[in-house]
């Protein structure tokens, strides 16, 4: 009889995780799609494109240790770089995302390759926070690990 009373227990919560496992997975998919579409916007000079993923408060730390707040500042940095290197463009590939217990925080961590840069890439990590229901990012952080 006891057994009868767990069962319907042990169902309803291996449904609830799978549900919660089921939601994470679509937002990982959100955070790729959002990489390769700032990829895109790289490849293309759009920093509008870029940092309309980025927080108000963004940080970045770039692969030779540089570090820039604000999303103005860090706006403002690529459009100076885009002006004076028109070759310019860097791809960032996601090997792992987690998105944390409650949901609102994930973690990004890959490789960046780039052209026409100061490095040839290396590996980079990146914070993620779910902000009224839209994943953007908090504060990346790249090393530069393959010379030219």
């Amino acid at each position: 009889m006891l057994f009868l009373f767990k069962l319907p227990l042990l169902l309803l919560l291996s449904a609830l995780f799978a549900f919660k496992q089921t939601d994470y997975k679509a937002d990982v998919e959100i955070i790729k799609a959002s990489r390769a579409a700032s990829n895109n916007a790289i490849a293309k000079h759009d920093v509008d494109g870029i940092s309309k993923y980025w927080l108000p408060d963004f940080v970045q730390t770039i692969g030779r240790g540089i570090t820039t707040t604000g999303k103005d500042s860090i706006a403002a940095g690529w459009k100076q770089l885009f002006k004076i290197n028109k070759t310019v463009a860097y791809v960032r590939t996601p090997v792992t995302i987690t998105v944390g217990d409650n949901g609102t925080m994930a973690w990004e961590t890959g490789t960046w390759t780039a052209i026409n840069s100061y490095s040839k890439g290396g590996n980079y990590s990146a914070m993620w926070r779910k902000i009224d229901g839209s994943w953007k990012l908090q504060a990346e952080l790249f090393v530069s690990l393959r010379k030219l």
